[in-house]
C-alpha cells in the first residue's frame, strides 16, 4: 500500500484512510504501509511537516495507491513526475484510488477519461471542467470505476473501511470502525449531504438542542413534553418553532436519523432485522422495514 503524499496534503485526507489500515495491521501484518513523495520533506495544509518520507519506488506493483487531497489551488501545478508515476502505475496492477482534491492529480495523469469519479461538493465543478472526459458524479461518497474517488475529508475514512471490507470482509471492517468509534459508516452510494448536517443551518438554540438530543439517543422514544422541557418552551411552541427553522416535524427528523444509523448498524451481518431496528428506536422490525422501503424502495437488506 503506497499513499502518494503531494505538497500541502490535507492532513486528515491522509490520517483517516492511514489510521484505518495500519488498525487492520495491529493483529497481524496485512498491509505493508509506504508513505511517499517526490521530496522527503512535505509541509502540509496544516503546517506540520512530515519528514522522512519515502521516494516513489520504481514500480508499484499490485499496490493499492492513495492520493490524499491538497487545497484546489495546488492542484494547478502537480508534480510532473508525479503524474507520470500514477499513470505507470495505473498502467500496471496498481489499484489507484484518491480522497478529495487528489482526483486531480488522477485526472491530470489520465486516470479520469471515460470514468465516474467524484471529489469534494465544493471541487466537482472545476473537476468536470477540468477533465471533460470525466463522468463526474455530485452525490456519491465515493465511486468505485476502474480508479476509486471519494469525496471530501472524512469519506476518505468511508472508502479505506469499502476496501478493508472488500479485501478482509465485514467483520474485521466492522471491527475497525468499532476501534476507531465510527459508528456510522457510510457506503459508496450515500450522498455527500447528510441528516446530520442539512436541517443544522438555522440560529434557533432551542431547535439545535432538540436535535443534539434526537442525535444522541436515537433509539429513545422521548416524548414531546421532555424534548419542549430541553428546548425551553411550550410543546406547541416547540412543534411551530422546529419546523419552521427545519422545514420537517421534528418526528420525520427522528425518523431520518434512526434510519440513517440503520444503515450503519446493517453493514454489520452479525445485527438481525430485528436487533437493528431495537437499536435504531423503531416500535417493531415490521415498522422498520416499512420505513425503509418508504425512504429507500428496496428492503433493508437488499440495498
Amino acid at each position: 500500500m503506497i499513499f502518494v503524499v503531494l505538497p500541502q496534503v490535507e492532513i486528515l485526507d491522509l490520517a483517516g484512510p492511514l489510521q484505518s489500515f495500519c488498525e487492520v495491521n495491529r493483529g497481524r501484518e496485512r498491509y505493508r504501509v509506504r508513505t511517499c513523495a517526490s521530496t522527503k520533506r512535505v509541509e502540509s495544509s496544516q503546517g506540520i511537516t512530515l519528514c522522512d518520507l519515502e521516494p516513489l519506488p520504481a514500480a508499484a506493483g499490485d499496490a493499492l495507491v492513495i492520493v490524499p487531497g491538497t487545497p484546489y489551488d495546488a492542484t494547478l501545478q502537480i508534480d510532473r513526475e508525479v503524474i507520470r508515476w500514477l499513470r505507470n502505475a495505473a498502467r500496471g496492477s496498481a489499484q489507484i484510488a484518491s480522497v478529495c482534491t487528489g482526483a486531480f492529480a488522477l485526472g491530470e495523469a489520465g486516470l479520469l477519461d471515460g470514468r465516474k469519479c467524484t471529489t469534494h461538493w465544493s471541487r466537482t465543478n472545476e473537476l468536470a471542467r477540468r477533465f471533460p472526459k470525466a463522468r463526474v458524479l455530485t452525490d456519491r461518497l465515493f465511486v468505485v470505476d476502474g480508479v476509486i474517488t471519494s469525496a471530501g475529508i472524512a469519506s476518505g475514512i468511508d472508502m479505506a473501511l469499502a476496501l478493508i471490507e472488500q479485501n478482509e470482509g465485514p467483520l474485521v471492517a466492522a471491527e475497525i470502525a468499532r476501534e476507531m468509534v465510527v459508528y456510522l459508516r457510510r457506503d459508496s452510494a450515500h450522498e455527500q449531504s447528510s441528516v446530520y448536517l442539512d436541517f443544522r443551518t438555522h440560529l434557533h438554540p432551542g431547535v439545535h438542542r432538540v436535535q443534539d438530543a434526537i442525535v444522541q439517543h436515537p433509539e429513545q422514544r422521548t416524548s414531546i413534553d421532555e424534548l419542549s422541557s430541553l428546548a425551553g418552551m411550550s410543546a406547541r411552541n416547540l412543534t411551530r418553532a422546529f419546523r419552521r427553522a427545519t422545514g420537517i416535524s421534528i418526528h420525520a427528523f427522528a425518523t431520518r436519523v434512526r434510519l440513517e444509523l440503520a444503515r450503519s448498524l446493517l453493514h454489520d451481518p452479525s445485527l438481525s432485522i430485528d436487533a437493528v431496528a431495537q437499536r435504531c428506536g423503531f416500535t417493531t422490525a415490521r415498522q422498520f422495514r416499512r420505513l425503509w422501503r418508504d425512504a429507500h424502495q428496496v428492503s433493508p437488506r437488499g440495498s
